[in-house]
Parts: structure tokens; sequence; C-alpha cells
């Protein structure tokens, strides 16, 4: 049996007491015998994997392995995956980094099949990976009971990281749009209609840029290496998301929109 985090409330206010307890709620998580079952396994056998064909061939591992990087999905992709992982990342070329979700990169380069040995003779290889499947089964949990949480919980773990990193910015832009989580939580956050994913990928960006400089006073992504940034962003996303499902009272509605609309005026003038 698996415990199921609890969130109370709704909106930014559930938001915040999910926060509050959250170390408490994610250390009852990972005791549940399922999550406990899961990493004992993958701790004793995956040091004994030396190619993609014997991790796609295990049921078990493969689960651990695609949950740590929130690719639980393609549990049943065995051949798209065993390509992802055998190609590898140093060339540009290679099948995962031609993915524009670049989950599938960091995948093949935490394993990296296509080295001799590859990093699951690590000694700290299995640690890691057990860390990331706890992490990212918990927000799928978390999801479980409002979808909004999950991707907030993955923009606070992954936004600041991206924002520091050594890459132009807009592979940074390019990297949120192709990440479904980040998009939406930028997209809605932004006041962007969903309409937009639906755009060129270039217009994407011009549009993202454009609005993040009204609303936050800056169109680069390295804005949000702040941690401050980050939850405004959140904020906002989860206001928003609110008013769109109609999860408020109208006069409450009323509120959240005078605030965001206030807010992201005050921003552009300043």
């Amino acid at each position: 049996m698996t415990y199921q985090p609890i969130v109370p409330l709704s909106g930014y206010a559930g938001w915040k007491v999910l926060n509050r307890t959250m170390e408490t709620q994610k250390a009852a998580f990972t005791a549940s015998v399922t999550i406990q079952n899961d990493e004992e396994y993958f701790r004793e056998n995956i040091g004994n994997v030396t190619s993609a064909e014997e991790l796609v061939s295990d049921y078990r591992l493969l689960k651990v392995a695609l949950g740590a990087f929130g690719l639980d999905d393609d549990l049943q992709n065995k051949y798209f995956i065993k390509k992802v992982l055998e190609e590898g990342t140093l060339d540009e070329d290679s099948f995962a980094n031609k993915l524009s979700d670049k989950k599938y990169a960091a995948l093949s380069e935490a394993f990296s099949f296509d080295f001799d040995p590859p990093n699951t003779v690590l000694s700290s290889f299995a640690d890691e990976m057990i860390a990331n499947y706890e992490e990212r089964q918990f927000e799928i949990a978390v999801g479980d009971s409002d979808e909004s949480y999950r991707f907030a919980l993955n923009a606070q773990r992954e936004l600041a990281d991206l924002a520091a990193e050594d890459s132009s910015d807009n592979t940074k832009w390019y990297t949120i749009i192709g990440n479904e989580a980040l998009a939406t939580v930028m997209r809605t956050g932004l006041g962007l209609p969903e309409s937009t994913s639906s755009l060129d990928v270039d217009q994407q960006v011009t549009i993202f840029k454009q609005k993040a400089q009204q609303v936050f006073g800056s169109d680069e992504v390295s804005q949000f290496t702040d941690e401050e940034s980050v939850e405004k962003l959140i904020k906002y996303y989860l206001l928003r998301d609110q008013v769109m499902n109609g999860s408020v009272s109208t006069s409450s509605n009323s509120i959240a929109l005078t605030l965001l609309q206030n807010a992201a005026s005050f921003s552009a003038r300043f």
C-alpha cells in the first residue's frame, strides 16, 4: 500500500499547506511498502546491468529508471527507450538529443550505456536514481489529488536549475516549451491561452519573452534562479488555474484577476 499525500485546500492556499507539510508527507510516502520494494530491487540489481538491452528487459528496473526522470508513461515503449539509451548524448545528432523533451537526454546521460563501463556500476548510482525516483513519484502522488500541484512541484524543482544553466536564453525558453509541466506553469502563470502551445516554437518563444517582460520585468529565464521569482510564478499559475477551472467563487475570481492584473501592471512600469 502506498501513502497518499494529503492536500486539504485548493489553489495557492493549498500550495502553502503542502510546502509546510512536505517533509513529513514525503517521509511517509517513501516509507510505503510499494516504494520500498521498488527501491530495494533496484539497489540490489542495477549494478549488474551493463547494457540498454538488459535494462529494458527488466520491468522492475526499468520502472524505477524511467520513474526517476518522470518518464513513467514510456514503460511499454521499450524499443524507443532502448534507442534513447544506446545512442547516448555525446553526438549532438543522437536520438535523445533530437527529442524536444530533454528528460530523455537526461536519462541517457545518467546511465551512459555508450560508455564502457556505464554509470550503473558506480557505487553511488543506485542512491542517486532512487532519490530522483522518490521525488518524482511523490509529485505524481500529489498530482493524483490535484495535477496543478504536480506541475508546481516540478517547476519548483526544475526551473531554478534550468535558469542557472550555461546556455543561451532562447535555448532555455525552448527547453521550457518542450517540457509539458514547465510550459503549462509558465503559460498559465503569464496569462497566455492554451492555444499558444499550438503555435510555431519560435513564435512561442517571442510571445513568452514579451509576456514575461510585462509580468516580471524581465524576459530572461535566468531571473528564475531566484526562489522568490519561482514562487511568484507558481502563485500566479495556481491563482489563474483556479480562475480558469472555476474552482473559486465569482467574487474571488474577480479579486484574483484584479490582483494579477495589478501585479503585471506594476512590474511593467518598474
